[in-house]
């Protein structure tokens, strides 16, 4: 068995709201990560506006998908 590589938090802007609970993300560095609301984030009904901060762990193996786990003051 191998080891899975480390989750990377990074801080993003919500650009724009997607079918089926997913959010297209713009990082700090201009990357773009397609992102779905984590478990917790979504069980509480928190709701995204274009403009939102959002804190977004971005997959290892794939760069451009993410879990935003927390929304930003």
């Amino acid at each position: 068995m191998g080891v899975n590589p480390p989750i990377k938090e990074f801080e993003a802007e919500v650009i724009e709201l997607l079918p089926h609970a997913t959010v297209k993300l713009r990082l700090a560095n201009e990357d773009r990560v397609l992102a779905h609301m984590a478990g917790a984030t979504k069980s509480n009904f928190v709701r995204l506006r274009p403009g939102d901060r959002v804190i977004v762990a971005v997959s290892p193996h794939d760069r451009t998908r993410g879990r935003i786990v927390k929304l930003l003051d």
